[in-house]
């Protein structure tokens, strides 16, 4: 058999028509071994392809566990034993390929491999995501079919107690499947699941974290890492600064933050930036915006959109107080982030 994309066993949520809202999994893995696959086709009859089989005859449960033991793969063999006293439908995903999801289990597998740093964004394709997934109220009793809301909010009503309902999305807030090690979150409602938060990573109240998005950490997130933005090692995004990602205007091109470089309060940017490159307080970057340039004795020596300087490391962008022009020239100070502002063990 040919090696697998990535495989699933988690437990999720249906409306009462049966139809999936969403699934967690525990353990999704990337690039299983032979064993794996070997263990899947044996007891759930799988040949090829992307798969969604439901796990829902114990017989069969412990049948795979077992031929997980077999293969030496202790995680997933205890895993599965769990599914069998499982209240919520079980489901395995089964992932030959990293094709488009084409099914709200297979979404979210996808969407927990970002959460769990096994692929960065951009290293799994999630084109075609938004039809597939559904939009949902997350209640303080899980997902709830947006149709059958308000039933249950009666019900619970009749019962005594009150349904609150935290939002109405797509998308969970990501710690409600997954916590990644070694980060601080001081508002887990503004991370959605599919987000990359790396290692040493701290993200302050107002900083917010889409799918498909995030920063390598170490980094310090007090702005807005839109979808499709990722930030590295070392930068630092002020206190309400902005991204522009894929959905908020920026089209096809991808935005990036390179290393060691500060996007300052209340700024942004339309156009990726390279390392060590700092953005001033306040202003925002968009490809068409006319940079002048300055040399070492800041004297103008050209003009360019902002588009041109795209990627570049080593660049400092700032506004001229007196005129009101948007200038560049080299930034000779490398950002240095608190290291006592990373520890989050």
């Amino acid at each position: 058999m040919a090696e697998l994309y990535s495989v699933g066993l988690g437990i999720g949520t249906q409306n009462s028509k049966g139809q999936w809202l969403e699934v967690f999994f525990p353990q999704p893995s990337l690039k299983p071994s032979n064993a794996v696959a070997g263990a899947l086709s044996a007891v759930l009859d799988y040949t090829d392809g992307n798969r969604v089989l439901p796990l829902e005859d114990s017989t069969q449960l412990e049948r795979l566990s077992a031929a997980f033991d077999s293969a030496g793969e202790v995680a997933l063999a205890s895993l599965t034993r769990t599914l069998i006293d499982s209240q919520r439908p079980a489901v395995a995903v089964i992932l030959a390929t990293d094709a488009p999801p084409a099914s709200v289990p297979e979404a979210y597998l996808k969407l927990h491999l970002l959460s769990h740093r096994l692929v960065k964004p951009h290293q799994t394709n999630l084109s075609g995501l938004f039809p597939v997934l559904p939009n949902v109220a997350w209640t303080s009793d899980g997902a709830v079919d947006i149709s059958e809301l308000s039933s249950r909010q009666c019900q619970a009503r009749l019962n005594g107690k009150t349904l609150s309902v935290d939002c109405i999305d797509k998308f969970p807030k990501m710690t409600d499947y997954v916590v990644p090690p070694g980060v601080r979150i001081a508002d887990t409602a503004r991370i959605r699941l599919g987000a990359y938060i790396g290692e040493g990573t701290t993200v302050m109240h107002e900083g917010f974290v889409n799918f498909n998005a995030g920063c390598e950490g170490p980094n310090m997130i007090e702005g807005r890492i839109s979808a499709g933005v990722f930030v590295g090692a070392g930068s630092d995004l002020g206190g309400g600064c902005s991204t522009m990602g894929t959905l908020s205007g920026g089209g096809n091109i991808v935005i990036s933050v390179g290393e060691n470089s500060l996007i300052g309060a209340n700024a942004g940017i339309g156009i990726p930036l390279g390392d060590r490159c700092i953005v001033e307080s306040g202003l925002y970057i968009t490809a068409g915006t006319k940079v002048q340039l300055l040399d070492d004795r800041r004297q103008i020596v050209g003009e360019t959109k902002a588009r041109d300087l795209a990627g570049k490391p080593d660049l400092l962008f700032r506004r001229n107080s007196t005129t009101g022009a948007v200038e560049c020239l080299t930034n000779k100070s490398a950002i240095a982030l608190n290291e006592a502002l990373h520890i989050n063990n």
